[in-house]
């Protein structure tokens, strides 16, 4: 796989791009297409992710970090209901980034970006970051790999509440999402529901969501 650091400030990048489509300002105020958000809300999330690395990057860990896995096993919103307060906080801290209005959050957005094209190459190898939100630690190329495939995800999201095709990302960027959403989907659903789900119609269970 290529350099996960490059990989996350290519989709951010993309990201960011889709921050400045004048569709979001002009759907801002409308619900998206995603249950229980805004399009300002979603456009706050998407923007947050790389608030999130920039938090991540001022920490210091001060225990060994966790697996992926075990990361996505042990946060409370990946199987939580819309209404659990994981959620819901989820949900309010998108609006309150997106609270400027969408020129702010946009310029905003991208000022960030300039400063992690600066900071991602300078961390160590080895670099572990506390993420202060969840009480545990990741190594940080793990942790840019879930936020690039939140930034990929809610992309889309965000393209389709707007009315705007998604955003073409390059295969290093894609890949490891993908790769990442199949290892959740096996964890949760098993391996067999994820084989009949992308080879056998007639025996496809329902869903193998990874959330």
């Amino acid at each position: 796989m290529a350099d996960i650091r490059q990989i996350y400030l290519t989709a951010a990048e993309s990201a960011v791009t889709l921050l400045h489509d004048p569709a979001v300002a002009a759907a801002w105020d409308k619900p998206s297409a995603l249950t229980e958000f805004s399009v300002a809300g979603l456009a706050g999330h998407l923007a947050h992710q790389l608030v999130r690395v920039a938090d991540a990057l001022e920490s210091e860990a001060t225990r060994e970090p966790v697996s992926l896995l075990d990361h996505y096993t042990m946060s409370p919103w990946v199987q939580a209901g819309l209404d659990h307060e994981s959620n819901v906080g989820i949900r309010r801290a998108g609006e309150a980034s997106a609270a400027g209005g969408a020129a702010a959050l946009a310029a905003g957005t991208a000022e960030l970006l300039e400063r992690q094209r600066v900071a991602l190459p300078a961390e160590p190898a080895g670099r572990v970051v506390h993420l202060a939100s969840s009480g545990w630690s990741l190594r940080l190329d793990d942790f840019l790999l879930t936020r690039v495939m939140e930034l990929v995800v809610h992309s889309d999201d965000l393209a389709a509440s707007v009315g705007v095709d998604t955003p073409e990302l390059p295969s290093a960027v894609i890949d490891p999402v993908v790769e990442l959403l199949a290892r959740l989907a096996v964890h949760r659903h098993g391996a067999t529901a994820v084989i009949r789900a992308l080879s056998r119609t007639e025996r496809a269970p329902a869903t193998i969501s990874a959330f």
